[in-house]
Parts: structure tokens; sequence; C-alpha cells
């Protein structure tokens, strides 16, 4: 038996055996070199083999071919052959004398070598391993976890069972690759509490691990992203353990790290920059297709332009090698870098659907996920999507799964179509009652799709079928809303939710809530529950006095990179806590870190603050510096487009607060050059709605030369309608040439005087009056509360030297104001008794 454990634990060493106890079926094993010689052997001698020989053999047909790329690799060839079958039968009758970790050891590699699940000797296996699961070792039970895994038993009995022995012996585990196998395996069953102490043990077995093996700290990252918890402080140790070992890391490894940050929502610069520089490395390794896949997936959304273009060149002499995964991860990237190479994709397609015109080796979301491609490539082919909505038909009229129904219903709702089969309405109805909140958001998005396109003259796709789906999907909202009783449950389903019929059905009742259980909050829940009020534009004084005081008492425990998601509400909002330190306290937490943000990230909790009025100057001056502006350049690149041109455009508003707000900074004004082009990019045309008013205005001051409309300021902001009043309050009249203009130098400026002239010098004692017109955007969704950036807006206006007057939509549309006298009247008192009285 102690020789069987030995050659069971160690399959090639154990061949190395004395002289003594020579065995000479295992000497024959030790000098093969490749799987047809260890099947020669088998031929030769199963009739005497034991259970070690048999182990042995096994596990060597397994390291042969694990030792060879994917594309390599022969398993159909092993799995078919002759005397594995043999194996694996002598396997079955020997499972009762093997040890504990010889049983899990060959569970582990016939699996390996695609044995399928239901096997008679996978499920042998897997029989005994769970009658001897309390007396397994953690180390072996570490790998039966992973077996299980395999076989897509996270839910069984049986993992509850790992699940409950893990955490009686946590304590003692010492080795972080069986713990972060373990962490994998029960991720799906672990109870809040577990998976605190599992993050804790983690972090704690990191500090001792060689930082070269970044596989376990993968693992961990895996394990946050099946929990759906991004915990920063393990993300960051993680993450400096894949810098470290970024060197020894292929496409795939990468495209994994990449994958999963994606999912937490984590971002690192430095990653990202260092990802680009090692794929750079591998250009000349990844020439076969599975390779080639691989690294165009990871290194595409990553790339300059010009390298892009290179790797679409490639892709195009690789497309038809490529098998049917290969060719929709090529497409999916494709998607993702908004790529209008119309040759590549359509090779990309027309592979994919040659095969699969014979073989459905698309599961459900595969075909969900390339007709969402091919949709956002403007791919124009009415035969392919005939096919793929079809294939879309088929699967959502015999699923069960709620995510499956609604992943399938949000993308067939994007394929043109006079009608939906009655069996498609009936299916998304049966499971409405078992969907949560995003999943019910995206079938009512789809629902409206499908009442805006219908045509009536089709009985069984009438408006009234969308409307009575309507109906059963908001009473199943506000059903699951209103029943929620657990914060964190609910914030997990508002994360990804928005849109129309949310805002119109489920909002309100949302809010309310989230009053209702503002008493679980704790400092934990406070970044998602922060972002989903600053969704929502709702203002509760109370509850964002709740949020302010738990982030006050915990603020040492709260990381400093969740600063700008907590203080994103308050500022957005426009709501100053009455104690009047929340602002404060959390400057003071984020202060020692500024140099740890990423880039982008610092930007936009810069931004934040500006519109709240508040500029801390170690902040400011580490953001306006040539190094940290190089280094977000360099980021940008990496970014998408969409999060690329967002981030620019918070870089020019805080340039433009800090210019107007904190002269005393001496931080010159760059963007000259990047307003002009945002400005020829608009249509600069004026609306029906500006040309009555400044009809009105016109009558009102005295002349429509008295008014001008869609006045461009100093640092490029845009006024809805300018005018001048004298001294006496007279109107002035505004010539074409009066207004402020701008220089057409593109140099970095500084101060008013040399980015802006002023032709000609308003009258002794003249004011300019700006007259802006508020929409609902500009205010709280449930009060007439004015948001952060339109109180900012005004700030800077009256810096510009401006009395701003500012008309809420709310007045502008009042039953007070029902005719164009009424009107007049009310611009008349606006412009005149307010400037009076700030006169």
């Amino acid at each position: 038996m102690l020789r069987l454990r030995a050659l069971w634990r160690h399959p090639c060493r154990a061949l190395h055996v004395g002289r003594a106890n020579r065995d000479q079926i295992l000497e024959q094993l030790r000098v093969c070199s490749a799987e047809v010689q260890v099947f020669d052997v088998v031929g030769k001698h199963k009739a005497k083999l034991g259970a070690g020989h048999v182990a042995g053999a096994l596990g060597m047909l397994w390291q042969f071919q694990k030792e060879k790329p994917h594309i390599l690799r022969t398993l159909e060839m092993i799995r078919t052959h002759p005397q594995f079958l043999t194996l694996c039968v002598l396997a079955e009758n020997k499972i009762a004398v093997m040890d504990d970790s010889a049983v899990v050891d060959m569970l582990y590699n016939v699996l390996r070598l695609t044995v399928e699940p239901h096997d008679s000797l996978v499920q042998q296996l897997v029989t005994e391993a769970w009658n001897r699961l309390d007396r397994l070792q953690l180390s072996t039970l570490s790998k039966f976890a992973v077996c299980l895994s395999d076989q897509h038993l996270h839910h069984s009995p049986l993992m509850g069972q790992i699940t409950d022995i893990l955490s009686q012996k946590l304590e003692s585990v010492e080795d972080i690759r069986v713990l972060t196998n373990l962490m994998v395996s029960v991720s799906t069953l672990a109870s809040p509490h577990l998976r605190d102490r599992l993050i804790e043990r983690a972090d704690a077995l990191l500090d001792t691990m060689n930082p070269s093996l970044h596989r376990n700290s993968r693992r961990v990252v895996q394990f946050l992203r099946n929990i759906r918890y991004c915990y920063r402080p393990l993300l960051e140790k993680c993450n400096r353990v894949f810098l470290h070992g970024i060197g020894d890391m292929d496409a795939e490894s990468i495209g994994i790290i990449l994958g999963l940050y994606q999912s937490l929502q984590f971002n690192s610069c430095d990653f990202r920059l260092a990802v680009r520089e090692r794929l750079a490395e591998l250009s000349d390794t990844c020439t076969d297709p599975n390779s080639f896949s691989k690294y165009f997936a990871a290194l595409g959304p990553l790339a300059r332009l010009e390298t892009r273009e290179g790797l679409e060149s490639s892709a195009l002499l690789l497309v038809d090698e490529l098998n049917p995964q290969q060719a929709l991860a090529v497409v999916e990237t494709l998607e993702e870098t908004q790529c209008r190479n119309l040759q590549l994709i359509t090779k990309s397609v027309q592979l994919s659907w040659l095969l699969h015109r014979n073989l459905d080796v698309f599961r459900p979301a595969e075909i969900a996920r390339i007709t969402q491609a091919l949709i956002v490539l403007h791919y124009q082919s009415p035969e392919m999507f005939t096919k793929l909505r079809s294939k879309l038909v088929g699967h959502l009229e015999v699923s069960v799964i709620p995510q499956e129904v609604a992943m399938l219903t949000r993308v067939l709702s994007m394929l043109p179509c006079p009608r939906v089969e009655e069996t498609v309405t009936s299916r998304v109805k049966a499971v409405l009652p078992q969907c949560n909140l995003n999943e019910l958001n995206s079938i009512a998005q789809a629902a409206a799709r499908w009442a805006r396109g219908s045509i009536p003259s089709y009985h069984h796709s009438t408006p009234g079928t969308y409307v009575q789906l309507l109906q059963v999907l908001s009473r199943c909202g506000l059903e699951r809303v209103r029943m929620a009783h657990r914060l964190d449950l609910l914030l997990e389903e508002l994360k990804y939710v928005s849109g129309e019929w949310f805002e119109e059905v489920l909002l309100e009742e949302t809010m309310v809530t989230l009053q209702r259980l503002k008493g679980q909050i704790t400092f934990n829940d406070l970044p998602e529950l922060c972002m989903v009020l600053t969704r929502s534009g709702y203002l509760f004084p109370s509850l964002m006095d709740h949020i302010a005081s738990i982030t006050m008492e915990n603020i040492h425990k709260i990381h400093y990179s969740t600063t700008y998601s907590i203080l994103l509400p308050f500022s957005v909002l426009n709501y100053d806590p009455p104690n009047g330190e929340f602002f404060e306290t959390c400057i003071e937490n984020f202060t020692p870190y500024i140099g740890l943000f990423d880039p982008h990230l610092l930007v936009l909790l810069a931004c934040c603050l500006a519109v709240a009025d508040y500029f801390p100057e170690s902040l400011i001056r580490e953001i306006f510096t040539v190094d940290f502006l190089t280094k977000l350049d360099s980021q940008l690149e990496t970014l998408p487009d969409t999060l690329n041109m967002r981030i620019r455009l918070r870089l020019m508003e805080l340039n433009r607060a800090v210019c107007l707000e904190c002269p005393e900074f001496q931080v010159p004004w760059f963007h000259e050059r990047y307003c002009l082009q945002m400005q020829k990019k608009g249509h600069g045309v004026i609306s029906p709605f500006q040309q009555q008013i400044h009809k009105m205005l016109g009558e009102v001051l005295g002349g429509m030369n008295y008014a001008k409309v869609a006045v461009l300021t100093p640092y490029f902001y845009t006024v809805d309608f300018e005018c001048v009043l004298d001294r006496y309050m007279r109107p002035v009249p505004i010539a074409e040439h009066s207004q402020l203009q701008v220089t057409e130098e593109e140099k970095v400026q500084w101060g008013l005087g040399s980015a802006w002239k002023e032709q000609n010098e308003l009258p002794a004692g003249a004011q300019r009056i700006a007259v802006d017109f508020l929409d609902s955007r500009s205010f709280c969704r449930n009060s007439g509360h004015m948001k952060g950036d339109a109180v900012m807006r005004k700030r800077h206006l009256e810096i510009l030297g401006y009395h701003v007057v500012q008309i809420p939509h709310l007045e502008w549309n009042s039953m007070e104001l029902s005719n164009m006298e009424a009107w007049k009247e009310y611009l008349r008192k606006k412009i005149f008794t307010e400037y009076s009285k700030c006169d």
C-alpha cells in the first residue's frame, strides 16, 4: 500500500524504485517518452497491471499532454485508444485499494484527459472520494473541489460539505494554492461571514507567497469576481503580484486577468500599461490561430490606432484558420474596439457560420454575444440575421433560466422584425416572477422596443400584447422592490439598472425602500449605495446625513479609492451635510494616498470636489504637473473611447474651474485647442424654442439687437442669451463685435487677458446679463433643489463678470405663465427686478 501511495502521488518519480525492488513494468513505463509507448506497455502487461501501474500510466498520459501547446494536444486520440479504455476498466476495479490522495489524483487526471463526467469511472471515483471526505488532507480536498467544479457541481450537497469542512479548518490552511483553489470552488456557497474570513486568510497568506506564482493571486481575484465583491486592498495586493510576474505571463493569462478586472470594475493604469508592453514582446510568438485569437482579444482594446490596424491586418491572414470559438473572440474584440474593417468582420462571421451551419457549436449565450457584436459592427447580411434570430428564438422557447431568458430577449429585440412569436412572449411571462431587477429591466427595455416597432396587422403581436407584458413587468418589479429586506442584495440587483422603464416605474419605490433599509447600511455598502443615489437624482437629506455619519465614523476603514464614489452624490446633488465637516474629513482621508490613485480616477475625484467648491491644494498641484499629465495621456490610450472622452472632458472642466476659482495656484489654461475642436464638432443650430425666446427678449428690451443668443464666453461656456444694462438699467445694443471672443492662438494661456479679447469696452457702469434656461437635468428629480453643475456654472459666469438670471423650467412651464404676455412679463421681472436687487 505504501508503494501504491507513493506511486500515485508522484507517478513519474515513483518509477525510480530501488534495484532490490525492481519492477519490470515500472522500468518500462519509466523510459516512455510519448503516449504511444505508454499504451504499448499497457497492452503487453495488462494482465499484470496493479493499481500503482494504472495510476502511473494515467498520470504520465496527462503529463505528456500538459507539456504540449493546446494546438498540439491529442486528447481525442488518447480517449478513444483501446488501451486507454483498458486503463479505465482496470482503474474501476482497483479503486478500493487506492489511498485517499490516489483516488482524487486519478479523478483529476481522467477529467483533464476529457473523460465525460457521466462516465462510470468518474462517477465511482467521485463516490469513493465522497465516502472518504472527512479524512481527506486539505491539499487533497482542494484538488477534489477543483474536480467537482470541473463537473459544474458548484451547488451540490457535496460541495456544501466541503464548504463546511473548509470553514472548520480554515485557520490551519498554510498553503496559498490549497486555499485559493478551495476559495474558487466554494465561492457560490460561502456565507458573508465565511467570505470575510476567506479574504482575511488569503490576505495573510499572500504576504508569504512567492511573487512569481501569479496563478494563486489570479484565483483570489476570480473568487472576488465570483462573489461580486470589489475588495480593493486585496485586489491591489494581487495587482502588485501581477506586475511583478508580468514577464512570465502569456496572452491567455493576461486576457483572463483583464476580464476579471473588467467584471469587478477594477482599473489599474500600471497593469494596463505593463500588459501593453508585455503583449508587444509576445507578438512574434502568437502566430498560430489559438494563441493569436487570445493575443488579439487581449491587446486589441489596449492598442494604439496604428497597432490596432496592424493587428487587423494579421487577423485577416489567419481568420480562415480560426475555429468558431476563436472567430467569436475576434468578432467580440472587433465590437469592443468599434472596428470598421468590413473585410475582417465579414470573413470572421462567414467562418463561424460555415461551421455552425452543420454543427451546433455555440451555446445560447454565445449566440446572443455574436448577434450583439454584429449589430454593433453594422454588419449587413439579412440572411445571417435571419439565421441568428431563428437560433435565438429556438433557445428562448425552451429556456427556463431567468438570466438566460433576459439575455436572449434583450438581444432578440435588437433585431428588426415585424412580429414576435407568441411562444416567446409566453416564455418571457412565465419566468418574470423569478427575475431579479436587472433581468426585469432588460426585458422591459426589449418589450418597449417591440411596442414601438410593432405592426398592428399581425394579430399575434399587437401593441396590446406588449402593453400587457409591460404591466406584468411593472407588477413584478414593484413587488420585488417592496419585498426587499436585505440592503446588500438590493444594491447588487441595482448595480447595472437604468433606463426609462426603471425611472418611470420603479425608481420612486426603490428610493422609499432604500430609506426603509438605511438601518442596515455599513461602510462596505457605501460605494454601491452612493452610485445608486447619484444615478437616481433623488435627494433625501435624512439618508444623505446617515451616509455622511457612517462615513465619518468609519473613515479609517474606508479605502482611499472609494472616496470618489462616496463623495459623488453629495457633489452632484449639491448637498453638504449639516455638520460641515464631511468633505474635509474625506479629503484628509485620501490626501496621504494621492500618489497611489490611478490618474483618471484622481481627475474624476478632483472634478467632483470642484463642483462642490473644494480645491485641495495638494490634489490640484499633483494633477497639473507634466509627469502626471504624461502618465494620464498614456493611460487614456488604453481606455475605451467613451471613458477616454469622459476623462478628457472632466480634465477640461477641472482646468477651467481651477483657473477661475483658484488663480493663486497659477495653473495655466491649456484646453483652448480642445474646446475649439469640440465647438467645431457641435452643430451650433439655434432651436425654434431659442428663436421664440430671442424674439420675446427683443420685445422686452426694445429690439432684437439688445439680446444675443447662444453666446460663447471665456473658457467656453455657452450662455443661452446675453444682454447688457447700463448703470441706469437701460438696455444697451449689442453689436456683433462686442461680445467676448476667443483668439485663434493655440498656445497655453495664463489668465483671461491673454486668452480672450473684449474688442469693445462696455460703457462705464454697464453690466452683462446672462439669461440661462434650466431644464429638468439641472434639478434633483424629487424637488426643485439645484444640482451642483448648475450652481458651479453660475459661480463661474459671475466670476467672468456676468449677472446670472436663471429660469427654472418648472416656473417657465407653470400654469401661471400660459401666454405670451405672461412670459414677457416674467422675463422683464427676472432681468430688471433681480438685477436691481443685486445692484
